[in-house]
């Protein structure tokens, strides 16, 4: 069942210079239960396509758009703000990258934890610490009683990750998202929150969209992967699929960039050349053809569309890479 729906989704910012076009025209479902990865370089549109389906875009001078951005039935752009807080507090939540600038440092974890529990579960005195340490237990926080009582700066940055999870965590979401979450963490607790979130979307039946520029960590974690670039999903597909036959050249060009440490295919990397493109400026064919290696002739003409490869993979590319794999 589909639990979120996004269609033609377009948010832009206003700037002196002109609109800038951060997201423009992004489209995918998400189903219940299902780990989808957002993947591609700083700027590509990642986290303000994540931001548009919290509604967390300050408008102005950000300007949020859709031919439907539906979850579980409702149309979130046309709720209200109450409604969409009640949204955000009860059937969605986010995880930011840096915890230290979530987490109120003059403030005790287990308040933080309380103040949403009596916000959006209506609980309070010996339920909502209950609840607290049960929440902490969850994420493998040792000694969770003792811990309600310490200070984020008490906590090891992994820590601070579990306890923004926690809270994330502390209404039953239907919807998690989770911006670069690891992306500060050495890589030992980095599976330990990858195995964290594995076993609570097999527990909970959880939806979580994943946003990294870690192909490693994607690989190993996510059901289906979005690659994007400067504000498109130019690639799409289940993740097994997408990484042995990837079919764009934004994609070859992010794989051929990823260091590999199993041995497998040793190579050296390749950077990928050049800049974005100018966001503010229309881009009228495939956003990624100042930089591909692999372009045809047509893309100096025609702009790109889908290409249905099978198996629910698709790639807005018109060169044909079938036989191109990347085996990871």
């Amino acid at each position: 069942m589909t639990l979120l729906r996004v269609r033609n989704l377009r948010t832009r910012f206003a700037t002196d210079r002109g609109d800038v076009r951060a997201v423009n025209g992004v489209s995918f479902d998400l189903a219940e239960g299902e780990i989808l990865g957002l993947v591609g370089e700083s700027g590509s549109g990642k986290s303000v396509t994540a931001m548009s389906i919290m509604r967390l875009v300050p408008e102005p001078p950000g300007h949020v758009a859709a031919d439907s951005l539906a979850f579980d039935g409702r149309e979130l752009l046309q709720l209200s703000e109450a409604q969409m807080r009640e949204e955000r507090g009860s059937s969605m939540a986010m995880v930011f990258q840096d915890p230290m600038r979530s987490l109120n440092p003059v403030l005790t974890i287990g308040r933080q934890i309380l103040e949403v529990l009596r916000r959006h579960q209506k609980l309070d005195g010996p339920a909502a610490k209950r609840r607290a340490i049960e929440l902490l237990e969850t994420v493998g926080i040792p000694s969770a009683e003792k811990r309600l009582g310490a200070y984020p700066h008490q906590f090891s940055g992994g820590m601070r990750q579990r306890v923004m999870i926690a809270i994330a965590l502390s209404c039953n979401p239907r919807l998690l998202i989770a911006d670069e979450a690891t992306t500060a963490l050495d890589v030992t607790i980095q599976a330990q929150i990858i195995d964290l979130v594995k076993r609570l979307t097999r527990e909970r039946g959880t939806s979580v969209i994943w946003i990294s520029h870690d192909l490693g960590v994607v690989a190993g974690l996510c059901d289906r992967v979005n690659v994007m670039y400067a504000g498109n999903v130019v690639e799409s597909g289940p993740i097994r699929e997408l990484f042995h036959r990837p079919s764009h050249g934004y994609t070859l060009g992010l794989m051929g960039s990823t260091p590999r440490v199993d041995g497998v295919g040793v190579r050296r990397l390749t950077p990928i050349e050049g800049v974005p493109p100018n966001l503010i400026e229309p881009i009228k064919l495939c956003p990624f053809l100042p930089r591909c290696r692999v372009s045809v002739p047509a893309c100096q003409a025609t702009p790109p569309e889908r290409r249905d490869l099978g198996g629910g993979h698709w790639a807005a590319c018109l060169a044909d890479l079938a036989p191109r794999s990347v085996a990871r």
